[in-house]
């Protein structure tokens, strides 16, 4: 544990203020640039450094296989059901406006929730492809699948 502890001292301080700036660009979003994509890759990259610093098992550890493919699943649910939801409320796919009781608080909810899943899938999808260059992923299917 004392190798790299300056790398090991320097992350542990890192990692949440780059999570943390992450959701002031997913909640900033609404008003300016930034949004679901950018955060989940500022996410994403936060939990990539966690995996290089500590190693790829700690981080598989942390968020497992199963964790981050039902999140990847969820954002694109959040963001389809949006869409439907729209279609269900007498609009059209993604018109937000029918999604509140006015058409203020409609966008400001749509957005929010569309943005939200945008962020959920993005950040699923790049710790996948780290994993899977990492070899991790397929190491994991192994164990798991069926013999």
């Amino acid at each position: 544990m004392t190798r790299f502890a300056i790398l090991r001292t320097a992350a542990k301080l890192l990692i949440p203020a780059i999570m943390l700036f992450a959701l002031y660009v997913q909640f900033h979003g609404d008003f300016g640039p930034g949004g679901g994509f950018q955060a989940g890759v500022i996410f994403a990259s936060a939990f990539i450094l966690y995996a290089l610093i500590f190693g790829v098992a700690t981080a598989r550890r942390v968020a497992g296989p199963r964790l981050v493919r039902v999140t990847l699943a969820l954002g694109v649910l959040l963001y389809a059901g949006t869409g439907l939801a729209g279609i269900v409320l007498g609009g059209n796919y993604l018109e937000y406006s029918v999604l509140a009781h006015d058409a203020v608080h409609g966008q400001h909810l749509g957005i929010f929730l569309v943005e939200f899943g945008v962020f959920m899938t993005v950040s699923s999808a790049m710790m996948t492809i780290f994993f899977i260059f990492a070899g991790q992923d397929v190491e994991q299917a192994a164990e798991e699948a069926p013999e």
